[in-house]
């Protein structure tokens, strides 16, 4: 017959409760960080505005998300999977270049400005005032490649002869990129839906045309 001290010898560390059970909803609150470096950029936003907004302690952040640093960058992937995705939608579907970007703009216009969560693009506003050089450079690669896919999208269609054999792809994928970028800036300044649309639709008056009725 096994005595109580030789059965709890045999049970061993393993039984026991290892650290306390997380009493935080995980999902919800990397959403109010994703809030929170949205609205005030990722230099302004403190740990403990974070924990704050949250509603947890520190120890509980840097347990579940690690430093401010790696929660930030969890919370860029979160906003380009969800809030920022239709970027990559427009520039996926859209038939042509010019149809992309068109869809692009106008729906920025639209996400820039919705009352239901900050205004403007969470990776152009959390670079404002980046004084921390590997955030500042993962967002600057971030813009660059969108820059990118922009351009790959143009290069198709002049290959295609939907573009002008002449376009220059990098100065019009910069440019998409530009309205863009400004485009949330204008929308944290508050301009309306409206007001972005109008933006949108003189940046796509300056595509070329390839010359031809239906071009």
């Amino acid at each position: 017959m096994v005595n109580n001290q030789e059965a709890q010898a045999q049970v061993g560390p393993a039984s026991r409760p290892r650290g306390r059970p997380r009493s935080f909803d995980r999902a919800t609150a990397l959403e109010k960080a994703v809030m929170a470096f949205w609205q005030h950029g990722y230099e302004a936003t403190s740990v403990s505005d974070l924990t704050r907004v949250m509603g947890i302690g520190a120890p509980s952040l840097y347990a579940a998300f690690g430093d401010k640093r790696s929660l930030f960058e969890e919370a860029v992937r979160v906003y380009g999977g969800t809030y920022g995705s239709f970027s990559g939608r427009a520039l996926e579907e859209g038939p042509t270049a010019r149809a992309a970007v068109e869809r692009l703009l106008r729906e920025a216009a639209a996400e820039f400005t919705d009352p239901g969560h900050p205004y403007g693009c969470l990776v152009i506003h959390a670079a404002t005032n980046c004084t921390t050089p590997e955030v500042e450079d993962a967002l600057r690669r971030q813009r660059n490649a969108n820059v990118s896919a922009i351009e790959s999208r143009i290069r198709a269609d002049v290959a295609a002869g939907e573009l002008p054999a002449d376009t220059d792809a990098g100065a019009l994928a910069r440019h998409a990129a530009a309205v863009f970028q400004g485009m949330s800036q204008q929308a944290r300044d508050g301009a309306t839906r409206e007001e972005l649309e109008g933006v949108a639709e003189i940046a796509m008056a300056v595509w070329p045309r390839t010359g031809t009725p239906e071009g």
